[in-house]
């Protein structure tokens, strides 16, 4: 039986994590959460019923600190995968806020690297990172694996770094790293901040929406959104189908501007949507109109999408409707 560490496993891309394979696997899962406004405190985790597995143990430590001795000796050093999942990823925060964001970005990958390379029998250390590093895709442009980074904002400034630090570790140390680029991830229990549940609790309320475009307020930004079990399933196909030293764009199944998304998710809920475009890149600087990553490498390995989109984002809705809790920040 295989032990793996999951960091940020009680936020909202960690814990389908954390579910996933503790559905699809028999392995023992170490849970490392600082539990920040974010993680929402164990409400994913316990919502899930898997707490009291004796698969599951769950520490919470804050990562911009070194591991310490005694979490360490908790911990062990037969360890055969880590996922570091652990961030701050709002992107207003990190332009209010840039240093205590980016510090702990850039520490909390330091101090699980440092780790990481003392363990003995690690299989693969997955560096989870995002397509923002990129920067804003031009049309018709899909970004590759090892395309050079032209981050945009703090946050994605943050987690280029945090990439880097892991190539100098694995040439330095060799921990077996694995990288993947992920575009935006959608599902049950994401935070109200997020825009999927904000469009929810908008159209529910019938406020007006504001939505992302450009300059002439003409064209919303676009995005190829993704389940986060989607996203769990790929990182636990990679285990299987991956190459320690690659880099993989884990993307959605089609691109859909944001007003398209409202649009889907207003007719689901079935009332309507108002709404207003938006220049948010003039009052923000750092908010990219389009993302888009190439997934041709994970496709060619025969990895493929589980659960489609609409469906997905079906689901979602009206689990998010029903557990109305979620929509509160």
């Amino acid at each position: 039986m295989k032990t793996v560490i999951i960091t940020g496993g009680c936020g909202f891309i960690g814990s389908h994590v954390v579910e996933h394979f503790f559905r699809k696997t028999e392995w023992r899962i170490i849970i490392l959460d600082r539990l920040s406004y974010a993680s929402k405190g164990f409400s994913r985790i316990r919502s899930m019923g898997i707490l009291d597995s004796n698969r599951i143990r769950l520490f919470t430590y804050d990562l911009t600190q070194p591991i310490s001795q005694g979490l360490a000796l908790e911990i062990g050093n037969d360890i055969h995968h880590i996922f570091h999942i652990a961030a701050e990823t709002h992107v207003d925060n990190s332009i209010d806020t840039p240093v205590p964001f980016v510090m702990n970005n850039i520490s909390s990958t330091l101090t699980m690297l440092e780790f990481a390379r003392l363990l003995p029998g690690l299989e693969t250390f997955f560096y989870f990172s995002t397509d923002e590093v990129f920067g804003s895709a031009p049309n018709n442009v899909a970004f590759h694996e090892w395309d050079v980074h032209r981050p945009t904002n703090p946050y994605s400034a943050s987690k280029s770094a945090g990439e880097q630090l892991c190539i100098a570790y694995e040439n330095t140390y060799r921990v077996p790293i694995m990288i993947v680029n992920c575009m935006n991830a959608f599902g049950e229990r994401q935070h109200a901040e997020k825009f999927i549940p904000k469009v929810i609790k908008y159209v529910m309320e019938g406020k007006t929406l504001p939505i992302h475009a450009d300059k002439e307020c003409a064209n919303p930004g676009s995005r190829f959104y993704i389940h986060a079990r989607n996203i769990a399933s790929a990182l636990l196909f990679l285990i299987h189908h991956g190459t320690v030293g690659e880099k993989y764009n884990i993307r959605g199944e089609q691109e859909v501007n944001n007003l398209e998304m409202a649009q889907l998710i207003a007719d689901v809920i079935q009332k309507p949507l108002h709404y207003e475009l938006v220049n948010f890149h003039e009052d923000r600087p750092g908010h990219d109109l389009r993302y888009c990553l190439d997934g041709t490498k994970l496709h060619d390995l025969g990895f493929q999408l589980p659960v489609d989109f609409e469906h997905s984002l079906r689901k979602t809705v009206e689990w998010t409707l029903e557990h109305q809790e979620w929509l509160k920040k």
